[in-house]
């Protein structure tokens, strides 16, 4: 299905001006497609009213659609037309009154640092290159927090100097400085080694089987299922965003404080770097019951 002509200028637009990934295109796409599809003969994209994105979200809700992808797809609709706004092609938008569904607080799922602690010593033990692969993404992920993305994105060189910190570009081409660990720097140099011994001159960090490419998320994460169980962790509970939530839990139980935490992450927002304060308070209150006297 092809969406109109406004709609394409709206994705190139996402791409020209906010640095937007290509998972992130095509999810408008398809959340336009969607919509345009529910419209049907009776009115075009672009000139929808408010009544039918008040019938489209019924529809969403009707069906059982999670309330978390309901605001995605109204959150979509809501910067399409606030575009078609800007450009001067509508007066209104007809998604601005529209309520957000509720979205219930999910706290993130992290692992408790002797689990980390488990995986680093379960993936020292695993050999050749996987091994070193796995040792380092590890290594990297949890005493930085990034993205995969980010982790899998970085450059052959990385890590290579004697410099303190790393810049990286993140969401919306977005530049952040994060401090480097010994640990992890070491881990990196150790890949860098193995990696230029087995293959010819490699542009990542972290190659994949073709070595002008990056190593896919798929690959890393099949990776770290494998140390997973290796540590008697259930793999299930492992992926490259729950060690990011474990560094961003242990930083703030640890004591660093929200502000730095955001940097660290680079979140837009503090409020996203706030639901890490459910899991300290959550941590409070356990050692409360535990300790306190009061509470026996």
């Amino acid at each position: 299905m092809t969406i109109d002509g406004q709609a394409e200028a709206f994705l190139e637009m996402l791409v020209a001006e906010r640095g937007a990934a290509g998972n992130t295109v095509a999810a408008y796409r398809a959340d336009l497609e969607d919509f345009e599809a529910f419209l049907g003969k009776r009115t075009t994209l672009q000139k929808a009213e408010s009544a039918s994105v008040s019938a489209y979200m019924a529809s969403l809700k009707d069906v059982g659609m999670s309330a978390r992808t309901q605001a995605r797809r109204l959150s979509a609709l809501r910067q399409f037309y606030l575009f078609l706004l800007r450009e001067g092609r509508r007066a209104d938008n007809p998604a601005a009154e529209q309520v957000m569904p509720k979205l219930a607080k999910a706290l993130p799922k992290y692992l408790s640092e002797s689990e980390i602690g488990a995986l680093m010593q379960a993936a020292r033990e695993m050999a050749g290159v996987p091994g070193l692969k796995v040792v380092a993404g590890l290594e990297i992920l949890y005493s930085t927090g990034l993205r995969v993305s980010e982790l899998l994105a970085l450059p052959a060189q990385a890590l290579s100097t004697d410099a303190s910190v790393l810049m990286v570009k993140g969401k919306g081409g977005k530049e952040r400085m994060i401090p480097l660990s010994d640990t992890a720097k070491a881990a990196a140099r150790q890949l860098r080694e193995a990696v230029a011994k087995v293959k010819r001159p490699v542009r990542y960090l972290f190659p994949g089987r073709d070595v002008r490419q990056a190593m896919t998320r798929q690959g890393f994460a099949l990776l770290l299922k494998q140390v997973a169980m290796q540590a008697g962790v259930d793999p299930a509970r492992l992926s490259p965003h729950v060690l990011r939530h474990s560094f961003a839990s242990h930083m703030l139980a640890h004591g660093a404080d929200l502000r730095s935490l955001q940097t660290l992450l680079g979140h837009a927002d503090i409020t996203t770097t706030e639901i890490y304060t459910h899991v300290l308070a959550e941590r409070l209150e356990k050692l409360v019951r535990g300790h306190h006297p009061l509470a026996k």
